[in-house]
């Protein structure tokens, strides 16, 4: 009889079970989903399928294939946005989405959320510190002005978003009406329902989530008649930008880059295929290399993007000069290139923002050359208001001698940077001139990871610390590609009578002054330089011998001190307060309370017990308002102390 504990050993090759096996199977399908080679050391995980909403993705994927052209067209933009440790880029992006004129009344935009129609957006951001990200959408829905409101259908897409994350979302949204196609900005929080870091899969922000509104949309306004279709396909043959058709092309290719016919898809595809191959051809991008065989060019979809952006960019310039009384012509439109490290002066004609969703702006600028020039400014968040003169240069992204002196410093110490340090090595320098060297690392720490710092301040330097600011100064000029110098914020009708150093008379006594085309603001700019010497005439600060008007020696500076008196008269009825001149070499110190643009510039007030002072600006001090600031004078600059201590960083 058998007992329980009996064990009888079979001996043999060691076999796996159906169970074991399918489980095999099983691991080897995910590792192929998530991109990998199994058994392969080049294999890699991408992380398209990671995070919550892959399997919604991985349905919805097909369909984009059998759906034809009936489904209505939605265009999802989505934006994974680094909080770090400040939300000062979230506070900002908040307020740029309410801007005033995106309603169809042209009032500010509403915020609402998932349950009320006003929401708290001070409330959000306090929801969202500490967070480690966020995640920005803009939906656009080609058919979105047949909706009288998109509160509705934003709530809808929330909701099946919430069920394909299987988790509820903490977000709030804008609608604008002021472009073309009425669209959605929806900002979500990166917390689950447990209050865990929320992970989206990249499959469903890149497709995902446009499936899921183009379905809503279409069942909202049915899917697109055939006429609708055929419109839209033969607008496309002729347009100058990638287009749907030119993606088939490029399937239609063999392995030589050869695209021929019969194309699949039937008679009428076949037709508009061929004639969007004779549109590549008078663009240069196609050529028939024999009767029915088609080279495309190799670069074919970027220049095609490329030529697409241009005359986006185009038509935004010619809606921005609308007013003029006669518009440039197309040759007079240029676009500003940073890498030709040309200047670019100018009047400011418009700005806005050339891609939502990362806050890029652009400015219009009408130039002294005569041209409508397109400048892409990055991130750069100066106002700017129309009719300003601007100098616009090209950013040079180069290693600073900062960044060599604190290399030199580590290398001689083992690796370690911080003040003391520096004033032991070089004891030439000034606690003011180390003090610059940790702002810059300080840049490069909050802006990018790379600089480490100890918790005693000590900073931690890599033997490639160069490169790395290289690398630094590269992700700056992408941020920022240009520097722009405001040179007035007054327009040219208002400086030609104006009591103060206005542009026009650093013009006029300058040994090099700017070449002004007669046409544009180039025409306007020498019409108002006659017009300011009329009245300069007229003040006895200049007077006119024979061919030739002769300035006084002192102008600017007498035009300078006459307009600060008058803006210091002003404000001492407003402040309650006498108002006191600033003489070059006194030291100035009170608390900085707001800037005044003025003709000669820009300036701080800064308040004191019993009097004011005008003294000059530096954006530097916008971060100092209502609070203590000392200086020393220095003709038309000021070093600034800010705080109340004996040593601190100056501002030169």
């Amino acid at each position: 009889m058998a007992r329980d504990d009996d064990f009888e050993p079979k001996l043999g090759r060691i076999r796996s079970s159906p169970l074991e096996r399918a489980y095999h199977k099983a691991v080897l399908r995910g590792i192929a989903r998530a991109g990998g080679r199994p058994g392969k050391s080049k294999g890699r995980f991408n992380g398209k399928h990671s995070g919550k909403g892959s399997g919604a993705a991985r349905v919805l994927s097909p369909r984009d294939r059998f759906a034809g052209f009936r489904t209505r067209r939605v265009i999802v933009k989505s934006l994974i946005v680094q909080l770090k440790d400040s939300l000062d880029a979230a506070r900002e992006h908040l307020r740029y989405i309410q801007r005033d004129g995106v309603t169809r009344e042209g009032n500010p935009g509403e915020l609402y959320d998932a349950n009320t129609d006003r929401a708290d957006g001070r409330a959000f951001l306090e929801r969202c510190d500490g967070n480690r990200h966020q995640f920005r959408f803009i939906v656009s829905a080609d058919d979105g002005a047949d909706y009288d409101e998109l509160k509705s259908l934003t709530r809808r897409l929330m909701q099946q978003v919430e069920a394909d994350l299987n988790t509820k979302l903490d977000w709030v949204a804008v609608d604008h009406y002021n472009t073309a196609h009425p669209h959605t900005h929806i900002v979500v929080r990166s917390k689950d329902d447990r209050g865990e870091n929320l992970r989206i899969a990249r499959e469903y922000l890149t497709q995902g989530l446009r499936e899921r509104a183009e379905e809503i949309v279409t069942l909202d306004l049915g899917p697109r008649t055939d006429l609708e279709i055929i419109n839209a396909m033969r607008a496309e043959a002729e347009q100058e930008r990638f287009t749907g058709l030119d993606r088939s092309l490029l399937k239609e290719m063999d392995g030589q880059g050869i695209a021929a016919p019969p194309f699949s898809g039937g008679a009428f595809r076949q037709t508009l295929l061929a004639g969007r191959l004779q549109k590549l051809r008078r663009l240069g991008l196609a050529e028939e290399i024999e009767p029915s065989r088609w080279q495309l060019a190799p670069d074919m979809e970027a220049r095609l993007r490329a030529l697409g952006e241009r005359h986006d960019i185009i038509k935004t310039m010619q809606h921005a000069m609308r007013d003029r009384k006669r518009g440039p012509q197309l040759a007079d439109y240029a676009i500003y290139d940073p890498a030709e490290g040309r200047s670019l002066f100018g009047r400011v004609v418009a700005r806005g923002l050339s891609e939502e969703l990362r806050d890029h702006r652009y400015l219009i600028v009408d130039g002294t050359d005569g041209r409508c020039h397109y400048v892409d400014i990055g991130s750069l968040r100066e106002s700017y208001p129309r009719g300003s003169i601007v100098a616009i240069t090209s950013r040079r992204g180069e290693i600073r001698q900062a960044d060599r002196t604190v290399a030199e410093i580590a290398a001689a110490h083992g690796g370690r940077y911080s003040v003391d340090i520096h004033l032991r090595h070089d004891q030439t320098a000034t606690q003011t001139f180390a003090e610059t060297h940790m702002r810059r690392l300080e840049a490069m720490r909050r802006r990018s990871d790379l600089v480490e710092r100890e918790p005693d301040g000590t900073w931690i330097i890599a033997p490639d610390h160069l490169v790395r600011a290289a690398r630094y100064e590269q992700m700056q000029n992408k941020l920022t590609p240009v520097v722009i110098e405001t040179l007035s914020n007054i327009s040219l009708e208002r400086q030609t009578r104006r009591i103060g150093a206005t542009w026009l008379d650093r013009e006029l006594i300058s040994s090099e002054p700017l070449p002004l085309r007669d046409a544009g603001f180039g025409k306007d700019a020498r019409d108002a330089l006659i017009r300011r010497q009329q009245w300069l005439i007229e003040q006895g600060l200049a007077e006119q011998e024979q061919d030739q008007i002769v300035y006084q020696a002192n102008m600017l500076a007498t035009l300078k001190r006459r307009e600060l008196a008058r803006a210091g008269g002003q404000l001492s009825s407003e402040l309650g307060l006498a108002y006191v001149e600033t003489k070059p070499g006194q030291r100035v110190e009170g608390t900085y309370r707001r800037h005044v643009d003025l003709a000669s510039g820009r300036y701080a007030l800064v308040e004191r017990s019993r009097d004011f002072t005008l003294v000059p600006w530096r954006e530097v001090l916008e971060r100092q308002i209502g609070r203590t600031v000392s200086g020393i004078v220095r003709d038309d600059t000021i070093s600034w102390t800010f705080g109340r201590q004996r040593r601190g960083p100056e501002i030169s």
